[in-house]
């Protein structure tokens, strides 16, 4: 006998067929047909969230006595199971769908409706004794709903994945400093040449960019504490009974560990995600960070025999199909890809949130698909970057020392002694005949060579002191 590949299941818009072994139902079905756009699912972080979300809303409803204990630990059991990543594959919706993520919130409730009553004993698409609706959304709304697990899917993700990230890059880059030392090198502004700096000082300020960037995004999480869920459909609460949102927050406080919060208006919770703009501009600026710090450090390893050069960077694989030998800095590019993606989600975010009408915002999939995903790729491109490329960074001594020792910039510390005019004179008449400025100065007699040796000191001047120029 064969075996039945699709099973009927219905909505209030009637039968719906879904395949047998799928734990959606019919309104998850309705919408994979209504909404054929793209490849990009909902962010599995989020699903996730929601796994926490009805386990919270399961324990609560439980506790106040609304429902019975038994459904609620078949429900709680199953909302554990897409917690952890078990049903991953029975949440097949895109992005692209309901503003308010309505058929997202339905096909958590269909998965897990079904995976209780198969728990239960009972064949899949009964709904009962556990319905997906009247049990497993029992008290909320996908409009408090999805805003509730953008936050708990962004505090997460926050604190399991890019805050880590970003310490460990911040922690490499700090240890590079150490490593490198005192060695000096021409400092440049404007891709000028400019007076002499140390390579611990530029990366010393490149792991201050990193701890700067940090602390923002950390700040901001503490405003994703505060939670919608109790605000139902347009934020009054109709439908939550009294007590439910106090023992929903204590149960996702035990299930996740996060301080969250209620908050303190239910109808600005539902209808506008100005939180998430401050967060999304907080991760353009660590991109604009990274691009900065990346673009350096390409400057910097460029060559390695006709750029700068003053860096090696680790050879992680071949770089051309048709030169051999060369090595190219992919993860300086691959980093500086991501930044260019973070920039442009933000834009997406801007202008998701300002779109909100009334009581409901309807950009959420498309908020929270950009905003988890530059959560990931920043956190993912931060510690490769770190480990495939700052771990491995190499000074070039001989190209260091040879490039600071030319350096006309070094007249800076001259200006005291002899004049800045002097000084001046001195400078372009090296540029001119391309030679030292230390030979410039001994041509003009500016100064003999000790004293021009006591007062041009690169290492010195790096400090930010002038060598016994009598300042």
């Amino acid at each position: 006998m064969t075996m039945a590949t699709h099973r009927e299941e219905t909505d209030s818009l009637g039968v719906v067929r879904v395949p047998a072994d799928r734990y959606w139902g019919a309104q998850t079905g309705r919408a994979l047909e209504n909404f054929p756009i793209g490849t990009e699912r909902m962010p599995l972080p989020l699903i996730h969230a929601l796994g926490v979300q009805k386990q919270a809303a399961a324990r609560a409803n439980v506790a106040l006595g609304d429902l019975d204990s038994g459904l609620g630990d078949a429900i709680e059991t199953a909302a554990r199971e897409v917690a952890d990543g078990r049903l991953d594959d029975h949440f097949p919706l895109p992005v692209w769908q309901s503003g308010s993520g309505t058929q997202t919130n339905m096909n958590a409730n269909e998965v897990i409706a079904n995976r209780a009553n198969e728990r239960l004993g009972q064949p899949l698409g009964t709904r009962a004794p556990v319905h997906p609706n009247d049990h497993v959304n029992r008290a909320q709304s996908s409009n408090d709903t999805i805003p509730t697990v953008m936050h708990l899917a962004t505090l997460l993700e926050m604190r399991d994945r890019l805050l880590p990230a970003l310490d460990h890059l911040h922690a490499v880059l700090r240890e590079r400093a150490a490593a490198f030392g005192d060695r000096v090198k021409s400092g440049r502004t404007h891709l000028q040449d400019a007076v002499p700096v140390t390579l611990r000082q530029e990366f010393e300020g490149y792991a201050a960019q990193v701890a700067g960037a940090t602390a923002r995004l950390r700040r901001l999480t503490d405003d994703l504490l505060p939670l919608a869920q109790g605000g139902t459909a347009v934020g009054s609460g109709l439908n939550c009974p009294p007590g439910f949102v106090e023992r929903f927050l204590e149960e996702v406080r035990a299930l996740t560990g996060l301080p969250v919060t209620r908050t303190p208006d239910h109808f600005a919770a539902n209808a506008s995600h100005d939180v998430f703009v401050d967060l999304s501009g907080a991760l353009g600026g660590a991109a604009a960070a990274f691009s900065k710090i990346a673009g350096d450090i390409r400057f910097m390893g460029s060559g390695p025999r006709c750029g700068i050069g003053e860096l090696a960077l680790p050879a992680n694989e071949p770089g051309s199909s048709i030169m051999p030998g060369k090595v190219n800095p992919t993860q300086v590019e691959a980093l500086l890809m991501v930044c260019a993606q973070v920039v442009g989600n933000h834009g997406a975010v801007m202008h998701g949130a300002a779109g909100g009408q009334m009581e409901l915002n309807t950009y959420k999939p498309v908020i929270i698909h950009n905003v988890l995903t530059s959560i990931r790729l920043l956190g993912d491109a931060a510690r490769s970057f770190a480990d495939r490329c700052v771990a491995g960074l190499a000074p070039v001594d001989a190209r260091l020392e040879d490039l600071s020792g030319r350096s006309l910039m070094l007249v800076t510390a001259l200006a005291p002694v002899v004049g800045y005019d002097r000084a001046a004179e001195a400078a372009h008449k090296a540029a001119k005949e391309d030679t030292t400025l230390r030979d410039a100065v001994l041509s003009l007699g500016l100064l003999d060579a000790a004293d021009y040796d006591r007062v041009v000191d690169p290492a010195v001047l790096a400090r930010g002191g002038l060598s016994a120029s009598g300042r």
